[in-house]
């Protein structure tokens, strides 16, 4: 049971249509399920849901095939939407076989199942990147996004090297309510962006660049050091980590 569908029960109460007795059962066969389980190479957290407003993710580099459906089986048997970052075709073929409405989006190395209840953001996140290749981890933090339950806007290759591009999008950039800024290289854009809009601003640094962006460290430093107020910042290449506290940040009342 996540927030929305606890409110919905509540509503369900205070309006008539179930009684306290109806949905006490309703709580009680929550509470009675395990807040995890094992499978012995995995603990599956069902109380994640609960706890922060969506279910575990599934990390799927360093899983084989096997363990990643074992693992998206029980989220989805559990009525949980399921996210599996970093993954690829076999785990995405071995998926399809327990669930077929699932998907596999290649250019963010995501598979997603939408359970469908997960509740609605706010406002619409915007993802701006700086090159196409940084699309792979835009992607990743838009697929995130979105399955979370937000609106997204892409404002995809706006770097520094042509500042116009990213001038032409200045409508866009202010009416959303949080900003990912994905950038390899120098790392400038963040601070760029931030400096037109007055909305929270996550910086993604990526590995994207020549032999002294050290794969992303001069990148991550840059981000860190922001003159611009309002920059937050994840790791290299943590597009799913953006996208997590863009979301919660568009969930706030």
């Amino acid at each position: 049971m996540n927030r929305l569908q606890l409110r919905a029960l509540l509503e369900e109460v205070r309006s008539g249509s179930l009684t306290p007795e109806a949905a006490q059962d309703r709580l009680l066969q929550f509470l009675r399920q395990a807040p995890f389980e094992d499978l012995g190479f995995a603990r599956v957290d069902h109380h994640r849901n609960t706890r922060q407003g969506f279910p575990e993710v599934v990390f799927g580099q360093g899983k084989t095939p096997a363990q990643i459906a074992a693992i998206a089986q029980r989220i989805a048997d559990a009525g949980q939407s399921l996210l599996v970052t970093r993954s690829d075709q076999s785990a995405y073929d071995a998926i399809l076989a327990i669930l077929p409405g699932a998907r596999f989006h290649e250019l963010a190395r995501s598979i997603t199942w939408d359970a469908g209840n997960v509740p609605r953001g706010r406002g619409t996140i915007a993802i701006a990147a700086a090159g196409t290749a940084d699309l792979p981890v835009a992607e990743e933090a838009a697929v995130t996004a979105e399955l979370m339950g937000n609106t997204i806007e892409r404002i995809y290759d706006v770097g520094v090297a042509g500042l116009h591009r990213l001038l032409a999008e200045h409508s866009r950039l202010t009416s959303a309510r949080v900003i990912i800024v994905a950038a390899g290289m120098e790392g400038a854009l963040p601070s760029v962006v931030a400096g037109l809009v007055d909305v929270p601003v996550v910086a993604v640094p990526t590995s994207i660049g020549y032999g002294a962006s050290f794969g992303g460290l001069t990148a991550l430093l840059a981000m860190l050091n922001s003159c611009a107020i309002g920059v937050s910042v994840v790791n290299i290449d943590n597009g799913f980590g953006a996208a997590a506290i863009a979301s919660a940040i568009n969930h706030l009342d």
